[in-house]
């Protein structure tokens, strides 16, 4: 057997070169994302693992099956850039990593929202510039405000219990009843409700698709006044725009944001000295009260080595049994 791995960073080298040994199956490292023009190199190959954020071609499947590799194998989550159409037309079967680290990404929320809540940003910004004053930086404690938790699969059921841990007041919200956590009486029986009555409105769904929003100039009026958003999941749930003037109107304290809906060729860039062109993304890094981060919550060295080796290991799966237990069904 031999696999070849697309858009392969140099932290995620090491894991991969470690399961190729241990396995003993040939993994061939490619720097370069799956395009139609580098498929070329999987000629020979038995099967594709990749990862990138840009849309995956139609042309790459015909490729595919042009050369018999059946199997393409992310090493994220998401395949809302995967054409399933042209997946079924060429046969080819499509396995992800569904949960690499629930806890990287609740902790990484938790950490935002604290980063926010005692106005850190500024903070740190004025005693860069030797300011040493207090005021008006007075922050506000987590133990006196309500979370409202949008989705409460694995991610949000771990960051529920960071936010018990601080003593905050949880309520969720999800199509999908947990029985640990309706015995637990947080649910509540709606969307609306959940942000009617959150502080803090925490973000762990999929996204709604183009064009759905979740928090936008209409939802938004409906929440507390000087409530805070926290979004780790899909940068299109939010119409930033939206979100942005609210802060500045003062009608919200603030929004944490590690993910954002037009970051695919900005995040993960080394834009230095650069002037932004997305003119709504410079007003938000520049704003204080804004934690935005380039979609680092997964990275973790433990999440890192789940994505790479999971990943694998489905490819495996596939090719020696025909199937895996993290295939997509390609039919939803």
């Amino acid at each position: 057997m031999k696999l070849i791995d697309y858009g392969v960073r140099s932290d995620e080298k090491p894991y991969i070169e470690e399961w190729s040994k241990e396995n003993g199956i040939e993994v061939k490292i490619v720097t370069d994302l799956l395009t139609p023009e580098t498929v070329q190199m999987a000629k020979g190959f038995d099967g594709i693992v990749a990862y990138q954020q840009l849309p995956y071609d139609e042309k790459i499947f015909d490729t595919m099956n042009e050369f018999g590799i059946h199997v393409l194998s992310l090493r994220n989550v998401g395949v809302d850039n995967v054409p399933f159409e042209a997946l079924k037309k060429n046969q080819i079967r499509l396995t992800n990593v569904p949960s690499y680290s629930p806890e990287a990404i609740a902790e990484y929320s938790v950490t935002g929202l604290m980063a926010l809540l005692r106005n850190l940003k500024h903070m740190i910004r004025k005693v860069d510039d030797h300011d040493f004053t207090w005021a008006p930086d007075i922050g506000r404690e987590l133990n006196q405000l309500t979370v409202g938790v949008a989705g409460t699969g694995r991610i949000g059921r771990a960051a529920m219990k960071i936010y018990q841990g601080f003593g905050a007041k949880i309520i969720a919200y999800d199509k999908f009843h947990n029985p640990e956590i309706e015995k637990q009486g947080l649910y509540v029986d709606s969307l609306d409700e959940l942000l009617k009555k959150s502080d803090v409105v925490t973000l762990h769904i999929p996204s709604l698709g183009k064009g759905h929003t979740l928090i936008n100039k209409d939802s938004i009026s409906e929440m507390k006044d000087n409530a805070i958003v926290v979004n780790t999941a899909r940068g299109d749930l939010i119409n930033t725009e939206d979100l942005y003037d609210a802060v500045v109107d003062g009608k919200l304290y603030g929004a944490v944001l590690d993910v954002y809906e037009n970051e695919v060729g900005v995040f993960n860039n080394d834009l230095n000295g650069q002037e932004l062109d997305d003119k709504l993304l410079e007003k938000v890094v520049k704003s204080p009260k804004f934690i935005l981060t380039p979609h680092i919550a997964f990275y973790t060295t433990k999440a890192v080595k789940n994505m790479a080796t999971i990943s694998l290991n489905s490819m495996v799966d596939e090719i020696k049994n025909g199937k895996s237990e993290n295939e997509i069904n390609l039919e939803k």
